[in-house]
């Protein structure tokens, strides 16, 4: 892993609280990103798909931002998920992001179009960068757009403007390795999936945007060094938990509502998710609170009496 590189190790993808109204909780989002430094996370991602990207309007980006910016002081990076179907609507998502101080910029493809050239994708990334010229992170997550970026879009992009990292989350280890192959010398490879984390780590990755670490207590900052270990039963037993929590949040509910259950569980308030997500239902939590049990994260007594 290169130091030089300004993403790198455990950048949690902080989820955003709403109120049951689907409000902002500006007391509670401080509290989490607090509790991320803590943790001593070297970034932050905010406005990711934890962070329910497509509910958030440009005022409440620039807000979390700049709550983000100001709690980091420069210590980690600080870095904001902008990408939406339109160059021209992300391009104001950009503004807004870059007016609050953010380092960098997370765009992936284009949304619901579900098809891209090569030559759209490049014009789209230099479109943004043209108007927004911060550093990119690129996302690569074809559940969301149904694209996935191939080895020769990706060098044509980095071509074309300064990307600087990739998150990674296409579930798919044979592109992992391809990807870290020809891209970990020249960027920042960040792996997605929890399950994927430890084995790229050992091939090259930098580090991880990811779900699920957080919530295991203290694994998350441990991980850039277990990852460098040869294999013993502790790393396996790391990489089973990883794989283990992950799979049950991602098998509950809808997307974030488990994460969000997960985090309250810990004693971390992370509110509701908003509409048209619901909050995760009693079963669902009961399930998410045996897992997280078995695999030794902090659950507190409180939430355990209060289900």
């Amino acid at each position: 892993m290169s130091v030089n590189f300004l993403v790198r190790g455990n950048v949690p993808a902080v989820v955003t609280p709403f109120t049951a109204a689907g409000d902002l909780m500006p007391d509670a989002w401080e509290a989490l990103v607090r509790w991320h430094i803590e943790q001593r996370a070297d970034g932050l991602c905010v406005a990711g798909d934890n962070g329910e990207i497509w509910s958030l309007s440009a005022d409440e980006r620039r807000q979390l931002a700049a709550t983000a910016v100001k709690i980091a002081g420069g210590r980690i990076p600080v870095i904001m998920g902008v990408s939406t179907t339109t160059a021209k609507q992300t391009i104001a998502y950009a503004e807004a992001a870059a007016a609050a101080g953010v380092d960098a910029l997370m765009i992936g493809p284009q949304s619901y179009v579900m098809k891209a050239t090569t030559k759209e994708l490049v014009q789209r990334m230099e479109a943004i960068h043209r108007a927004v010229p911060l550093p990119i992170v690129l996302y690569n997550s074809p559940r969301r757009t149904n694209i996935s970026l191939t080895i020769e879009s990706m060098r044509a992009i980095t071509e074309a403007v300064n990307v600087i990292a990739l998150k990674e989350a296409s579930r798919d280890f044979f592109y992992l390795s391809h990807i870290i192959h020809h891209f970990a010398a020249k960027l920042a490879v960040m792996v997605g999936p929890a399950p994927y984390i430890l084995p790229g780590l050992a091939l090259g990755a930098a580090g991880f945007i990811s779900s699920g670490p957080e919530l295991l207590g203290g694994i998350a900052s441990k991980l850039i060094d277990q990852a460098k270990l040869a294999p013993t039963p502790a790393l396996a037993e790391t990489q089973h938990k990883l794989t283990r929590v992950y799979e049950t949040l991602m098998s509950l509910g809808t997307w974030p509502s488990a994460l969000k259950a997960g985090h309250r569980l810990i004693g971390r308030e992370a509110g509701c998710p908003r509409e048209p997500v619901l909050p995760l239902d009693a079963d669902g939590v009961a399930v998410l609170k045996q897992v997280l049990l078995e695999c030794g994260a902090p659950v507190m007594t409180q939430s355990l009496a209060a289900e």
